[in-house]
């Protein structure tokens, strides 16, 4: 194994990066896309917590940047035989891995051993990302490392909705949309428990709340659904953005949100966004959208019948605009190469 470590890597056309993920969500795919562009790319998919280290070390020593979304287990062994092999990295961080809700028991920073392995790998990277100005902060606040380590580029968001700007397809009685994945802990952190329980304060509107059902969390909440409101289940990217197109407001109740690809989703297609002051929400909404005082139940259903007003009065182009001026590919895309190239540029990592 010392042999291996001491090795050089050998020469590529293209610099070569190693692209450590543990999910296949959109908007890590989307880095990927971007980074193929530019570099040779090969992705190391870790979804739980054990991996083989002699693949990864061999994965690392053939890489001359390890790029890593997360703080985790799956960036631990990565990162670490980055920083003995003397290999730039680039950490990208923002969410469970920074976040300290005690309340509802969220985020590593909340104390354990995965406080420590994540603060661990942050301090090893050679360089480190974040999608909002919010998680810069957050980071600096409770991971005890500064603030000005991190480099924010905002999440690009794909205009699917080029072709039609989404226009004229509200549905009618009004669709009230929420997206995520339905299990115990978004029960709070993504708040679809007062999502379902909202509708019942507005009766006139008809609530639809689309992801993928992990556990018994989506039996509970459709056992206290009111008859205006429903779980769809997974379903495919073509219906989830009829959806978009349908619904008039778009609510994110969160009690955490490292940015909200999904709300900015929503308002490409001229949602009007509903959101608590959770996180990077009010950041991703702009001055576009409700951002709601508190979350009580009715104090959501206030901010509802505020967001179907300004549907209604044509506010769903604004945002769409807003997506598309703050937080478009192209920026995403420079951002991104800007950090990996001056990784390149730099001599190997002490």
């Amino acid at each position: 194994m010392l042999a291996m470590l001491q090795r050089s890597p050998s020469v590529a056309r293209r610099p070569r990066v190693l692209y450590v993920t543990s999910r296949r969500a959109s908007f890590i795919q989307l880095d990927r896309d971007l980074l193929v562009e530019r570099y040779e790319v090969r992705e190391h998919h870790q979804p739980g917590r054990l991996a083989n280290p002699l693949a990864v070390l061999a994965a690392v020593r053939a890489s001359d940047v390890v790029v890593g979304w997360w703080a985790s287990w799956h960036t631990l062994l990565p990162f670490a035989f980055a920083w003995l092999l003397r290999r730039q990295s680039l950490l990208i961080v923002g969410g469970f891995d920074i976040a300290c809700e005690r309340d509802i028991g969220y985020g590593y920073q909340v104390g354990g051993v995965a406080r420590w392995a994540s603060r661990w790998i942050m301090r090893r990277a050679s360089a480190l990302m974040t999608n909002s100005e919010f998680s810069r902060e957050e980071f600096a606040r409770n991971t005890g490392l500064p603030g000005s380590r991190v480099t924010v580029v905002h999440h690009g968001v794909p205009d699917v909705f080029a072709d039609d700007g989404a226009r004229g397809q509200r549905s009618d009685p009004p669709l009230i949309l929420t997206v995520g994945n339905v299990d115990a802990a978004n029960l709070e952190r993504k708040g679809l428990r007062l999502f379902v329980e909202t509708a019942t304060l507005v009766p006139e509107a008809r609530f639809l709340l689309v992801g993928r059902v992990l556990d018994a969390a989506g039996e509970a909440l459709r056992s206290a659904a009111p008859e205006n409101a429903s779980l769809s289940g997974w379903i495919a990217d073509d219906e989830l953005r009829r959806h978009y197109r349908e619904a008039s407001v778009y609510l994110q109740p969160s009690r955490h949100e490292g940015f909200g690809v999904s709300v900015a989703e929503a308002m490409l297609a001229q949602c009007v966004a509903v959101v608590t002051r959770a996180g990077a929400l009010p950041e991703v909404v702009g001055d576009t959208g409700v951002v709601l005082a508190d979350a009580r139940p009715a104090t959501v259903a206030a901010g509802i019948r505020r967001g179907l007003e300004l549907a209604e009065a044509g506010a769903g182009a604004r945002a769409r605009e807003h997506v598309l001026a703050k937080f478009p590919v192209q920026r995403r895309r420079e951002g991104l190469w800007r950090l990996v190239d001056a990784l390149l540029e730099r001599e190997p990592a002490g």
